[in-house]
Formats: structure tokens, C-alpha cells, sequence
């Protein structure tokens, strides 16, 4: 018999599946160490703002990259539970943890709510639920007294952290923003890993396909769009008392549109692409912010590029790069030698 051919053969499929997991653990710490020494390198602020701009993405590209959802209205989650944090620091005189809980939470029920009217829908019918709902939120923020209309909620305070750590020093602030994101991120990572997340696949692709086979496809949907307003919410929350401003501009349309274009530029479905896009968009609008209303003119430009050049994102694209070296790598390869029988 050869017992040489067959074992390489299935060998490789795990060889190639342990090569992107480590992949992954490297991109991993290579980004948990850049956001770490970043404060030392560039404005702190504008650290912090990549970081909560970036576990939005992440959190959206959970529900569209994973669950193959599109929502046109996850501002509404962002936006409101900035406003709930900020309200909660400065009228309720709460904690900064529990501010930032009481706006996540915020965003979990809001999510709860909204996605058991979207998720009866697909497509683009999901899409315009969404976006509808998101617009109820922004005139509700707009009318309520407690949100300060179009002035927002302005001079929120940071507080004490558990009572002990005072968040006014903007290196105490950075070190719970950055908990804060690689915890996110790293529940993101075990949610994509996780049974739950390959069923969320399984829908995204077949649908008809993964009810045949018993599975509650409503209800998964429904968990993945709670969880991903959560993560929104989360990142709302925290921004809020990082600017200690909560403002019409989180729950406007438009940051709804801007985190569909972190997503896409970055890489849809892939694991740090909405990271790098959230950082690249957010690097434009600050050293761009000199250009004035033609920042949006350049940020069209390059995205019409990037869709023409970088189809699948930047991550993407690399990826694609890297399996296509791979595979040419193990075309050139020779097979290995059968192994001869043993004499009788």
C-alpha cells in the first residue's frame, strides 16, 4: 500500500489551518503592542478615538461580515448609548464603569427591540428597517430635553474609576479604552471561532439550507444582532466620556454610512480589516480636517479606488495575496515519494 501520498495529502488542510491561525495570533499582538505604544508616538486622543471607532466597525462587520446582515442604522446604537453614558455621568453622578454600563446596556435593549422587527425581513428590506429605525432614534435625540437638542450633552466628567483611578489623566483614560477595545475584539475573535459563529456562517451562505437542518435561524440572527449593538453600544459609551461630549453626530445617518465604508476599505468578513479601516478613515478626517466639507470629496475618491484596486479591502487583499503566494509555493513543491512495499 502507499502510505506516503495519503498522509501528506491530509496533512495539509491542517497545516494550512494552523498557518492562518498563527497568522492571526502574530496580527494579534503585533496590534495589541502598536495601540499600546501608540500614545507615546501620537496624540493619545486620537488614539483613543481609532480604538472606539474600531470596535464599532468590528462590531458591525460581526453582524454583516458573519451573519451576512446589512444594517443601515447601527449609528443608532453608538449614538445612543453615548448619550445614556454621558447622561448617567453627569446628571446621575454615576461611576465611569457604570456609566459606561448604563450605556451599553442601553444599546442591548435598544438592539433587542429593533431587531425583532428587522431580522423578520432580509436584504435590503433589512437594511431600510434598520436605517428607518436608526432615523426614529436621531429625532427622539433631537426632541428629548435630557439630550440637550442640537447642543449635545457637553462637559461630561470622566470620574473615578471603581472610586480609586481618576480618568481626568489622559493616560488613565487610554488604559481603560484600551482594555476596553482588546476585550471587545477578543470577544469578537471567540465569537467567529466559536459553534455559534460557524452556524452564523451557515446561514450567511445557505440559509433554507441550515433551517433543513434544524436550526432556529431567527433566533441566531437575533443574538447576533444584540450582540453586535452591544459591542456598538460599548463603544459609544466609552467615546462619549473620552470627548466628555455626547452629540447629534454618533446618531446621525451618516456615521452609519461611515462605518459601512470602515468595514468595506478594511475588509469585509475578515477579522482586523474594520480595524484598519476605522483607522485609516479616522487618520484622514484628523490630518484632513483642513480641506474642510472636501474631506468627504477625498474620503469618496480614495474608497472609489480602494473598490477598483483593493476589491476584497486591504486585508483582504492581502490575505488573497498570501493564500495565492501559498499556492504557488506548494505547486512548486515536488510530491513526495511513495513509499515501496515491504517484501513478502
Amino acid at each position: 500500500m502507499n502510505h506516503g501520498a495519503p498522509s501528506t495529502a491530509a496533512s495539509s488542510p491542517a497545516a494550512s489551518v494552523e498557518g492562518s491561525g498563527n497568522a492571526q495570533r502574530v496580527a494579534f499582538v503585533a496590534m495589541a503592542i502598536a495601540f499600546a505604544i501608540a500614545p507615546f508616538l501620537v496624540y493619545p486622543i486620537f488614539m483613543m478615538k481609532v480604538m472606539c471607532f474600531a470596535l464599532f466597525a468590528c462590531a458591525f462587520n460581526l453582524l454583516i461580515g458573519l451573519g451576512g446582515l446589512l444594517s443601515f442604522g447601527h449609528a443608532m446604537f453608538l449614538g445612543s448609548a453615548g448619550y445614556l453614558s454621558a447622561h448617567a455621568a453627569k446628571v446621575w453622578g454615576l461611576t465611569p464603569e457604570l456609566a459606561i454600563l448604563t450605556g451599553t446596556a442601553t444599546a442591548l435593549l435598544l438592539g433587542l427591540l429593533s431587531g425583532l422587527l428587522a431580522i423578520r425581513r432580509q436584504g435590503i428590506y433589512f437594511a431600510m428597517i434598520t436605517l428607518a429605525l436608526a432615523q426614529m432614534v436621531f429625532f427622539f435625540c433631537l426632541q428629548a430635553k435630557f439630550t440637550g437638542g442640537e447642543d449635545g450633552i457637553q462637559a461630561v466628567p470622566r470620574g473615578r474609576l471603581f472610586g480609586l483611578v481618576d480618568l481626568s489623566s489622559p493616560w488613565a483614560m487610554y488604559a481603560v479604552v484600551y482594555v476596553i477595545f482588546i476585550g471587545g475584539f477578543l470577544l469578537i475573535w471567540r465569537t467567529v471561532e466559536s459553534p455559534f459563529g460557524q452556524v452564523l456562517k451557515a446561514i450567511r451562505e445557505n440559509e433554507p439550507r441550515a433551517i433543513s437542518l434544524g436550526y432556529d435561524t431567527d433566533r441566531y440572527k437575533l443574538l447576533a444582532f444584540v450582540l453586535s449593538a452591544t459591542l456598538a453600544g460599548l463603544a459609544g459609551a466609552t467615546k462619549a466620556l473620552v470627548f466628555q461630549l455626547a452629540s447629534l453626530t454618533d446618531v446621525h445617518w451618516t456615521m452609519s454610512g461611515e462605518v459601512v465604508l470602515m468595514t468595506l476599505l478594511g475588509g469585509l468578513g475578515t477579522l482586523f480589516g474594520p480595524v484598519v479601516g476605522a483607522a485609516v478613515i479616522i487618520t484622514m478626517q484628523n490630518y484632513l480636517a483642513q480641506l474642510g466639507a472636501w474631506v468627504t470629496v477625498v474620503q469618496g475618491v480614495i474608497f472609489v479606488a480602494c473598490v477598483l484596486v483593493f476589491r476584497k479591502g486591504i486585508v483582504g487583499e492581502l490575505i488573497a495575496w498570501r493564500d495565492r503566494r501559498r499556492s504557488r509555493a506548494q505547486a512548486l513543491t515536488p510530491p513526495a515519494a511513495a513509499t515501496p512495499p515491504p517484501a513478502p
